[in-house]
């Protein structure tokens, strides 16, 4: 395991043990950090376009359902 994933493998961890004292801020922390860590290695590097492809999918698809009037079934 290469020290990227020791050190994921701890965030989580850490986060798990946090939460289980119920130290909320701590668990967030590690959860971030654990974040992070990942998005820095090569297999979490597509995860922020992967991530913005999908909010941009739903906001395509929620803004005309908010923002226009009714259509008709034809159109």
């Amino acid at each position: 395991m290469s020290a990227v994933g020791v050190l994921i493998f701890v965030a989580i961890l850490g986060a798990v043990i946090c939460s289980k004292v119920r130290a909320t801020g701590g668990a967030v922390a590690f959860s971030l950090l654990a974040l992070v860590l990942f998005i820095a290695t090569p297999a979490g590097q597509g995860l922020p376009a992967a991530i913005s492809t999908f909010m941009n999918a739903v906001d395509g698809a929620a803004t005309p359902a908010l923002t226009s009037s009714p259509q008709e079934a034809g159109r």
